[in-house]
């Protein structure tokens, strides 16, 4: 079989900027792991996810470029 054409075997060597991402996507990007992430997101210091469904989450990908550029001093945006 070749792997050339499956998208999960090949993952992208960037973050697109619009859209939306799952955790799998923006692993390669993300400089803590998947726990640590979502201690963030709960914090309010990384992007909050989308729930498409009951085991279907996704993260803005605008928010993500926003957060990979400066985790530190990131916040999460009320809106008003």
């Amino acid at each position: 079989m070749n792997n050339t054409t499956n998208p999960v075997a090949n993952p992208s060597k960037t973050l697109p900027a619009d859209g939306m991402s799952r955790w799998n996507q923006i692993a390669p990007f993300s400089p803590f792991c998947r726990e640590k992430f979502r201690q963030l997101v709960k914090a309010g210091r990384a992007p909050q996810p989308v729930k498409f469904s009951e085991r279907c989450t996704a993260y803005p990908n605008r928010e993500l470029h926003r957060f990979f550029a400066d985790p530190l001093n990131y916040k999460v945006e009320v809106v008003k």
